[in-house]
């Protein structure tokens, strides 16, 4: 499994970034492959972070190649402040089980041995 994490320091923000950011959000939901994502923002920083669940670096790549995301890295310099991409290969994932998270049915919570 692999991330591709997005950090983004807020710029202004317009149609067009909100209608393409929707799209590319409901581009990659539909590639077989994608396994889910989360989003934080540091209000402080100004900073945005999107991270995408992929279950391999395929998947990953059709949405990179996608015409609507290579629109918005053409564009990006219209919207955002600065941005920072990392992508990462998913090693190991735990925990106690009481969360949603997007990776919680491919590594489920197993109670320790006694």
């Amino acid at each position: 499994m692999y991330t591709s994490t997005f950090t983004f320091a807020k710029g202004i923000f317009d149609d067009a970034f909100f209608a393409l950011d929707a799209d590319i959000a409901q581009i990659a939901r539909s590639i077989p492959g994608y396994l889910g994502e989360e989003s934080w923002e540091n209000p402080e920083k100004g900073l945005v972070v999107n991270v995408y669940y992929w279950e391999s670096l395929e998947a990953l790549q059709t949405l990179v190649n996608h015409p609507s995301h290579i629109a918005a890295k053409i564009r990006q310099g219209e919207w955002l402040a600065g941005y920072q991409v990392l992508i990462a290969e998913v090693v190991r994932a735990y925990g106690d089980g009481t969360i949603g998270h997007p990776l919680a049915k491919r590594c489920p919570y197993k109670k320790p041995a006694s």
